[in-house]
């Protein structure tokens, strides 16, 4: 029986917060899966513990910083990423912050900075991969949406507005370019260990939440999971969001254009 070829092979991927969390275990498994991948992130040290985490595949692997709140980084970093891999066909929006704190104590610049880093880079990503994407091979964008856009998370007003406004626009940009054949879908990812959630990294793109000291934890019960995980866990592995991701990229999914998918162990049956 012939061998089935990796899903990825001889496909060319940027992935922006690719230096921790979700976005990190996302350009991991691409690679896995055969794909030529630049990994972007304002962390050095991040982009280095991906490269370090690589291993063999390592040769398929470029890394550019890249601050994606920041339009001149993004004209760049995109500019190079394409560069380096000699055009695009997939694009996987993963950069983004979390603060939490209570709506009343949250201050203007921090609102901005979170809907900064995660909607106008979502954004400014895209925008400067079009052209390349036009050109590419059963193009498709994976943007980063989260349970909060559509339920309610206490104490993240400001990153449920930014993921809101990720996943619309999301849906207006499928049917934009949907003649040119370019899909966009998002990811709500829920009840997932990253960055954010560890509170790792306070330049990965991906700040902890900083939940208040004196919170309501009967409002955070009704978002937790209830598939149950390994060592009474609270979070699912960034892996869990990564395939999906993966699935979503690929020719694969191509007929699946303008929509979401949940990653979250049934949180919000």
């Amino acid at each position: 029986m012939a061998s089935t070829p990796a899903r990825y092979a001889d496909r060319r991927v940027l992935i922006t917060g690719a230096g921790s969390g979700i976005g990190q275990a996302t350009a991991l498994r691409i690679l896995d899966e055969g794909g030529r991948v630049v990994a972007g992130d304002v962390s050095e040290a991040g982009l280095k513990d991906t490269v370090a985490k690589a291993d063999a595949h390592g040769e398929r692997l470029s890394t550019v910083l890249m601050d994606v709140g920041d339009e001149g980084s993004v004209r760049a970093g995109v500019a190079g990423a394409v560069d380096a891999l000699g055009g695009l066909d997939t694009l996987v929006n993963a950069a983004g912050i979390l603060r939490s704190a209570h709506f009343v104590d949250t201050t203007l610049a921090d609102f901005e900075k979170i809907v900064r880093v995660n909607l106008f880079g979502t954004f400014l990503v895209t925008r400067e991969a079009i052209p390349a994407l036009r050109q590419g091979n059963a193009a498709a964008v994976v943007n980063f949406s989260s349970t909060s856009a559509t339920f309610a998370h206490p104490y993240m007003s400001a990153y449920a507005a930014s993921k809101g406004g990720i996943q619309a626009m999301t849906h207006a940009l499928a049917l934009e370019f949907s003649k040119e054949r370019i899909r966009f879908n998002c990811v709500q990812p829920g009840s997932i260990s990253s960055g954010m959630t560890d509170g790792v990294g306070e330049s990965k793109q991906s700040v902890g939440p900083g939940l208040p000291d004196d919170m309501d934890f009967s409002l955070i019960g009704k978002i937790t999971s209830v598939l149950p995980l390994e060592d009474g866990a609270m979070f699912a592995k960034p892996d869990a969001v990564a395939a999906v991701v993966a699935m979503l990229g690929s020719p694969d999914a191509y007929w699946v254009t303008g929509t979401e998918v949940r990653v979250d162990g049934g949180t919000h049956m």
